[in-house]
């Protein structure tokens, strides 16, 4: 693991890291109550899960590497943002990668688990997420942050992906699933960079996250560059509503977690949700200590877990508050 940089900013109450340099944190929870813990490590080199019956219990669970990237070829540099999903009866971790000769050809790949217990069996790798069959253009470009949900029986697939030449425009696209490894519809795009807290250094929109609440389902991204303008955005839409219509879908005029220098939190974003064992719900997501960052921010290794409490307003929205800061 990589040395973590003292922090040099105000340590306060709420930036108190959850787990240490855990970029791009997933957490999910089994039928059996168990939970499971990934992300981004800061050599980007591997996939490492933990398992605990309990929330809290994740900080000192054990970590286990259940893949590592290839030497050369594909996904053989900048493993990134793993995601662990159950789907018709099985495991899958849904993550990208690059070339070691390409370093910026990111596209989505998946592994599957051969059995029930996803920390000691073996895992085998299923190649790239596979396009519908009347779509052309999916994973052709730069393609990352797959995150998947379900709602009313069917299952979505929502990603980044560039477009245009030189550094480009991340978008977030959707479409709809055929089978754990397969769309079943062409992509849709979803969200573009509008404003401009989405345009700082770099015009991004990227890890999507999904949480509902009243029949509404509410999807959280991640905005510009990786440093202290790095911050949360929101889009939803009614869960009786076509997903599939970009117009459908209501679009947050400002950011809904951003830094905040007060309370020592720099470039919040890239989350996902659970809910503790009490019931509540709960945003995972990473973020600094600190503003000053020496050289490429992608590469600083210390993106830390937070955990946050998701509370909600008397219109059903989500509140997203340092404030509700836990463990």
């Amino acid at each position: 693991m990589m040395e973590t940089k003292p922090r040099n900013g105000k340590l306060t109450k709420y930036n108190n890291p959850f787990i240490e340099q855990r970029a791009d944190p997933y957490v999910y929870r089994h039928s059996d109550g168990c939970y499971y813990f990934t992300a981004s490590v800061p050599e980007y080199d591997k996939i490492v899960l933990r398992k605990s019956e309990t929330l809290e219990g994740l900080k000192e669970a054990d970590e286990k590497c259940i893949w590592e990237k290839h030497e050369y070829g594909d996904m053989s540099k900048h493993v990134w943002a793993p995601e662990l999903h159950y789907l018709d009866g099985k495991f899958y971790i849904y993550f990208a990668a690059s070339r070691e000769e390409d370093i910026w050809r990111l596209r989505p790949y998946i592994l599957e688990c051969e059995g029930q217990d996803p920390i000691n069996d073996k895992w085998i790798e299923k190649g790239m997420i596979q396009r519908s069959d009347d779509d052309i253009y999916s994973f052709k470009g730069f393609s990352l942050d797959a995150t998947i949900f379900e709602n009313n029986g069917d299952y979505y697939y929502v990603w980044a992906e560039k477009v245009a030449a030189g550094i480009g425009i991340s978008n977030l696209y959707i479409a709809k699933m055929e089978t754990p490894t397969k769309l079943s519809t062409a992509q849709v795009l979803l969200t573009t960079p509008d404003y401009d807290w989405e345009r700082v250094d770099i015009w991004v929109n990227e890890g999507p996250a999904v949480i509902k609440n009243n029949e509404r389902i509410f999807l959280t991204y991640s905005a510009s560059a990786t440093g202290e303008c790095y911050c949360m955005g929101m889009l939803s839409i009614d869960a009786g509503d076509n997903l599939l219509d970009p117009r459908q879908w209501r679009k947050e005029k400002k950011p809904v977690l951003c830094s905040d220098r007060e309370k020592g939190i720099y470039g919040p974003g890239h989350n996902s949700f659970t809910k503790d064992t009490d019931g509540k719900d709960v945003c995972v997501f990473h973020a600094r200590t600190y503003k000053e960052i020496e050289g490429d921010p992608l590469y600083d290794p210390n993106r830390h877990t937070m955990l946050i409490e998701v509370k909600w307003d008397k219109c059903g929205w989500p509140v997203f508050d340092y404030e509700n800061k836990i463990y």
